[in-house]
């Protein structure tokens, strides 16, 4: 990531399109379920806390209306669900993916998911974050494949991009 005053001397120029695409793969590298962990974390933070402050502050009337309102509770679901397959299918990292170097590809392809096939990982994603096992499975894995990764057949792995 170039630092501003860099940028701003000329010393570093803007990537093109092109350029942003050209990543490293490390093969087989899949990642840790620490950084996976992280990743989500910061996704909540970053997409589900707003929807959730809109929602309750703004569209309700506050706490005790979205406490009370179990259809409020599944609509920022789904509207959450909704921003994290779209980014899936565009970029295959959400902002807590791109954070950590991370993305989100089909094994047999290697590309980014289809619309319909990140829809059904994100609900096998809600199934397996009800079960403990779901939770653990990635623990004792030597590959460290979540349950939605197993169904799915789909990875998180490590992307090194090029310095400039």
């Amino acid at each position: 990531m170039a630092r501003w005053r860099d940028t701003k001397k000329g010393n570093i120029t803007k990537k093109t399109d092109s350029e942003q695409q050209t990543q490293n793969v490390i093969p087989n590298q899949s990642a840790s379920p620490l950084f996976r962990i992280k990743a989500f974390i910061t996704d909540m933070f970053m997409i589900m806390m707003p929807i959730m402050y809109i929602t309750t502050y703004i569209i309700l009337d506050g706490k005790d209306s979205f406490q009370g309102s179990e259809m409020a509770r599944w609509i920022t679901m789904a509207v959450y669900g909704l921003i994290v397959v779209v980014l899936w299918v565009k970029k295959g990292q959400t902002p807590g993916f791109k954070a950590y170097d991370l993305i989100l590809i089909d094994d047999k392809t290697k590309q980014t998911l289809g619309f319909i096939p990140a829809v059904l990982r994100y609900f096998m994603f809600i199934i397996s974050a009800i079960s403990i096992i779901g939770v653990l499975l990635p623990f004792f894995r030597k590959d460290k494949k979540t349950f939605q990764d197993l169904v799915m057949n789909t990875s998180v792995i490590i992307v090194k991009r090029k310095q400039v």
